[in-house]
């Protein structure tokens, strides 16, 4: 027997059924315990402190959010009405691409963490995507696809820097801060996304690490080779000796100290969050796609032991590796989908959020008026940083209802960007589209989803999948539950929305909606 399979033992004889999840996403920190029928046992929640020192700007304050996580997880095994050392493991899923440095003799940040919706490298990335050596990379791999016909090169011969990427911030932190590059070159500075942090601070100093699922994510990581980019590091001149060890998405990752919540807690998952409700929605199969949508939209794409090289901006991530099982996605991201619905609030054309569903239904169209969904850019397919969000087609009749109303009209028109691109570059035929994330409760939308791409949406009635995903990887790394066969028992539809004919009237809508988002193409200069 190996000593992990005896540490499984040993811990399903001790510990009872609980598992711990923590969800570290953008706009919520999240700490929920589940039992082995994956019902909620007790849970917490508090804001993510976002900071904006500097217009561009956002960051989080590591000791905040660290205090917080410690609030959010004693509150949520307290009303659970339990101990920590009945809780048999924890899994952490975290916002991706979101980074920090911090010292690795004092342990201690040398800065807040910059969020993968900072602004502050985008001189860095015109800069490099304009560059002779970028050029070159692009040029030289366009050569190389003609030679092998390998699509990785082709993807290469298109590659860009984005600002949502680690590269160019990280870059931009070794230029600008002369302690980063200090310690760098003395080879004491550690590098991480959200979760390799809190491994560190959970484990007391002692784990450094990522999970392959968040490594992919952050764009310093090859997919294709399954290493960290080498190439990328050379040219950037980034030492490489900054990076965490790159570990198994479901697997021993160490164990909080005690003091902590009571009770040594081992940590068996580590995920990123659009990869944890993929993992959570059941999507284990080549062909299935899951739609979230939260604070930004991402889709993605079970394309299975294979990497997509894609020319429109499709990512391929890892989507977890347990053992010899790996499978890889393909992504396509909207940066701005609840944040849509709160400017609606921000503005006051809204009260409550919740309510939106039955005000845009209150009117029979939005009355010429489209908004394009852009505070953050436009992304996959269109990828212009440049885009503006924009409101247009406002009279003197215009109402809440339908400025309500374009805005969420807007949300599923980016969706059908999005699966076009998937279903063009991909060519895998799909399955089922399984949506969750906040505005997923949002019926209008869903519906408007399924009617303009004619597929039926299944929305779960638990739409908190991170959380869920994070937990059943945990609970699956020490034997709670023993295979995936399970989690699709467990996971429950709430709704299904299937394809109503309104596509005859939404066509010509659409049409003017595409002729706005071009009004909003790159409008900002810097």
């Amino acid at each position: 027997m190996s000593d992990q399979d005896s540490a499984r033992g040993h811990n399903m004889r001790t510990r009872s059924s609980y598992v711990l999840s923590v969800d570290v996403g953008t706009t919520n920190l999240r700490g929920i315990v589940y039992d082995k029928q994956a019902s909620i046992k007790g849970a917490s929640r508090k804001k993510i402190k976002l900071l904006h020192p500097h217009p561009g700007y956002v960051e989080i304050d590591p000791d905040v959010l660290w205090a917080d996580l410690l609030d959010v997880v004693q509150d949520a095994i307290r009303a659970a009405g339990i101990k920590a050392d009945q809780i048999s493991c924890m899994g952490i899923a975290t916002q991706r691409s979101t980074i920090i440095t911090w010292d690795r003799e004092t342990g201690l940040p040398f800065h807040n963490f910059i969020t993968w919706q900072d602004l502050r490298a985008a001189d860095y990335v015109k800069e490099w995507n304009n560059s002779y050596t970028m050029k070159s990379l692009n040029s030289g791999s366009k050569l190389l696809y003609m030679v092998t016909r390998k699509t990785r090169y082709l993807a290469a011969s298109v590659l860009r820097f984005t600002s949502a990427q680690v590269s160019m911030r990280l870059l931009w932190l070794l230029k600008n801060n002369a302690e980063v590059r200090q310690r760098a070159n003395q080879g004491q500075l550690m590098f991480g996304t959200v979760e390799t942090w809190l491994l560190w601070k959970l484990t007391g100093g002692k784990v450094f690490a990522t999970d392959y699922s968040n490594a992919s994510s952050t764009g310093l990581f090859d997919p294709f080779m399954m290493e960290w980019s080498t190439t990328l590091f050379g040219v950037l001149d980034i030492p490489m000796n900054i990076l965490p060890q790159v570990q198994d998405t479901s697997g021993h990752f160490g164990s909080c100290c005690p003091e902590h919540f009571g009770a040594s807690i081992p940590i068996t998952a580590v995920v990123g969050d659009q990869q944890s409700a993929m993992f959570a929605q059941c999507c284990y199969d080549v062909g299935d796609v899951k739609y979230s949508m939260g604070t930004g939209a991402f889709i993605d794409l079970n394309t299975g032991r294979k990497p997509h090289a894609s020319i429109a901006g499709l990512y391929p991530l890892v989507g977890w590796k347990i053992g010899d099982e790996l499978v890889y996605l393909a992504e396509g991201t909207v940066h701005d989908s609840g944040t849509c619905l709160e400017w609606l609030k921000a503005v006051g054309l809204c009260s409550d959020i919740s309510a939106t569903s039955r005000i845009a239904q209150s009117v029979s169209d939005s009355g010429g008026v489209y908004f394009v969904p852009a505070f953050s850019g436009l992304q996959t397919p269109i990828n212009d940083d440049k885009a503006c969000a924009g409101l247009i087609g406002i009279t003197r009749e215009t109402s809440k209802a339908h400025i309500t109303r374009a805005v969420l009209e807007s949300l599923a028109f980016r969706f059908k960007l999005l699966y076009e691109t998937v279903l063009t570059e991909t060519k895998i035929p799909l399955n089922y589209i399984r949506a969750d994330g906040g505005v997923s409760n949002n019926d209008f939308v869903m519906q408007l989803i399924s009617d303009i791409v004619a597929q039926p949406i299944d929305r779960p009635s638990h739409v908190d999948m991170t959380s869920l995903g994070a937990a059943f990887l945990a609970g699956l790394a020490v034997g709670i539950w023993e295979d995936k066969e399970e989690f699709k028992l467990l996971r429950q539809t709430e709704k299904v929305f299937e394809p109503q004919s309104t596509w005859i009237m939404y066509k010509p809508i659409i049409t003017e909606w595409e002729r706005a988002v071009k009004r909003s193409l790159k409008w900002y200069k810097v």
